[in-house]
């Protein structure tokens, strides 16, 4: 397997709209997106630079989605 690219908000936030996700609504520097199929519900903060692999590793998992799934989405 193949290690996590390292992301910055904005890759991660257009790999989950290019996923089916839409943005529900932002509350401070987080945004919060869901699946309108599935139902799923996951948050993105926006912060300046890179997220942290853990963090990318939770926002996918909470997507529904595996790593392979999000390096075909970026």
């Amino acid at each position: 397997m193949t290690r996590l690219p390292t992301l910055n908000a904005r890759q991660v936030v257009q790999a989950l709209k290019r996923a089916g996700f839409v943005e529900q609504h932002q509350r401070g520097s987080h945004l919060y997106f869901s699946h309108l199929t599935n139902g799923r519900v996951t948050t993105v903060p926006i912060h300046p630079g890179d997220l942290s692999r853990r963090l990318v590793r939770q926002i996918i998992q909470q997507a529904g989605l595996s790593e392979k799934e999000l390096s075909a989405l970026l």
